[in-house]
C-alpha cells in the first residue's frame, strides 16, 4: 500500500509504498525483490493498520471529490484529509489495537492518503457526480469501465462495525 499510481511507476516516476509482514525475512526478500532506484519499498509488522489505510483512504478520497466538485478550495480540501486521517487512526485504534501511530506515517498512511484525495478514482467519480448531475453507477461505467469505487462499499462496512458498537455518532 502507498503513494503509488500505476501510470507513474510505469513512467519510472518516484513512488513507495508500505509491505505489512509480520515475518523480517520474508518482508526483506520481498522487499529486495520489489525496491528499485524509483520505487522505495518499507516493510512494517503492523498488517492490520496497513491493510485497513488500503481501505479507509478510499472513504476519505469521496469526500475529497465532493469538495472539488462543490468548488470549497484546497483549505478545506486539506481540512478533510486531515480529519480524515485523524478518523482513521481512531477506527485502527479501536477496532485493531496495538496498531502503531508511525504507521500512519508511512506510505501507506499519510502519503497513499494524498495521492487518493488528489489523482484517485473515487476523487475522480465523487467530483464528477457533483458537476455531473450523472448517478454513481452511471459515472462508474463511464469514468471506470464498470470497475466499482471502493469508498461507498467501505463506508457502508465501517458503518455497519460502528454500529454494532453504538459509535455511529462518534
Amino acid at each position: 500500500m502507498g503513494a503509488n499510481l500505476a501510470n507513474e511507476i510505469a513512467d519510472e516516476k518516484f513512488s513507495e509504498t508500505t509491505i505489512g509482514c509480520k515475518d523480517k525475512q520474508i518482508g526483506q526478500i520481498l522487499k529486495d525483490v520489489i525496491q528499485t532506484d524509483y520505487f522505495r519499498v518499507s516493510v512494517v509488522d503492523d498488517v492490520e493498520a496497513v491493510e485497513i489505510c488500503g481501505a479507509l483512504k478510499n472513504i476519505v478520497a469521496v469526500g475529497a471529490g465532493f469538495v472539488d466538485g462543490l468548488k470549497l478550495g484546497d483549505n478545506t480540501k486539506a481540512a478533510i484529509i486531515r480529519i480524515g486521517l485523524m478518523e482513521m487512526i481512531k477506527f485502527v485504534d479501536t477496532f485493531y489495537s496495538g496498531a502503531r501511530l508511525g504507521t500512519f506515517l508511512e506510505s501507506c498512511g499519510v502519503a497513499d492518503l494524498i495521492t487518493t484525495c488528489y489523482g484517485g478514482r473515487n476523487r475522480k467519480v465523487s467530483e464528477a457526480y457533483v458537476t455531473s448531475g450523472k448517478s454513481i453507477e452511471e459515472l462508474e461505467k463511464e469514468l471506470l469501465n464498470g470497475q466499482k469505487l471502493q469508498g461507498p462499499i467501505t463506508a457502508a462496512e465501517v458503518n455497519f462495525m460502528l454500529k454494532n458498537k453504538n459509535m455511529e455518532n462518534e
